[in-house]
């Protein structure tokens, strides 16, 4: 049972015949009259009383009636979802979890309180795994760390983060691995990007580490910086969010280890109201998001 013939079956009822609803329809009386019977034959019910050439709705027909009209309701009502540009629904958003932490309390209340009629998931987890997510469809949009070089995805550059390398309190300045007194690596899983820095940042002084102790949170991490375990590297706003800042020692890197650009991605041809909502707060003076990525939408449809 298709949509198409629920409109011809529900546009006969509605004209009263066949000969006015193909009027309407703008098509050949035959192809309206064959389109009821196919449906008719799908059904196994006769859908309309004939007597002569005039056509009344069978019991059977004033029950479909009913379904065709929530049915195609249903089917406009998800056409114009897809090409709304207010928010609506859920919005399923990925982050890492440095960010999660230190940047999104306050654009996430601002989401809330612009958008009330949204509600907000929010999934931790690395670039890798979140960048997976929002191609299978699982979020909408995750904020995730350079490079992403999928051609399927858009990215906006959100945050540029500063980076530092993190010990106990005291330590001497630390300008490259070879400074560190424990060269142990404090650090989340191979996925995460920062860890990665730190370890392309001990091998571009020729330093092998003599271990990595893994740990699943940043405040973890902290807490073993702080007890002289080893060395750490994050993003400088990681630290603004400490209250024991003054227990440790933060030294600043430089070249290609001394920064970090976050992204904001999600899929091209993904609904993107919600996404060009967030963005408008993560990106002040970005009014104009929504009505771009509207166009841009209208003329891939165009091409």
């Amino acid at each position: 049972m298709e949509l198409t013939d629920l409109h011809v079956f529900r546009t006969v009822v509605r004209a009263g015949g066949v000969n006015r609803a193909a009027d309407r329809l703008h098509r050949v009386q035959s192809s309206v009259a064959t389109r009821v019977k196919n449906l008719e034959e799908e059904l196994g019910v006769a859908l309309f009383l004939r007597e002569g050439r005039r056509m009344r709705l069978s019991p059977a027909g004033r029950v479909l009636l009913d379904y065709a009209e929530r049915l195609l309701a249903l089917a406009g009502e998800a056409r114009d979802a897809l090409h709304d540009t207010a928010p609506r629904g859920v919005f399923r958003l990925g982050s890492m979890e440095s960010t999660a932490a230190a940047r999104l309390p306050a654009p996430l209340n601002e989401f809330h309180v612009r958008h009330p009629e949204v509600s907000v998931e929010l999934h931790t987890g690395d670039p890798r795994q979140l960048t997976a997510q929002v191609l299978s469809g699982e979020l909408d949009a995750a904020l995730v760390a350079e490079p992403v070089s999928d051609a399927r995805l858009e990215a906006r550059v959100v945050y540029e983060e500063e980076l530092v390398v993190i010990a106990q309190a005291g330590h001497a300045r630390i300008a490259s691995p070879r400074d560190a007194r424990k060269r142990t690596l404090i650090a989340f899983h191979p996925g995460c990007p920062y860890r990665k820095l730190l370890e392309d940042w001990f091998a571009r002084y020729g330093v092998t580490p003599e271990r990595i102790v893994e740990l699943a949170s940043y405040h973890a991490i902290l807490g073993c910086a702080v007890a002289g375990m080893g060395v750490a590297l994050m993003p400088r706003s990681v630290l603004d969010t400490y209250t024991e800042r003054s227990r440790l020692s933060v030294h600043a890197l430089s070249g290609k280890f001394r920064a970090a650009r976050t992204l904001l991605v999600w899929r091209k041809e993904a609904p993107q109201a919600k996404v060009a909502a967030f963005m408008d707060i993560l990106i002040p003076g970005r009014t104009e998001t929504r009505k771009n990525l509207a166009k841009a939408r209208r003329e891939k449809t165009n091409d």
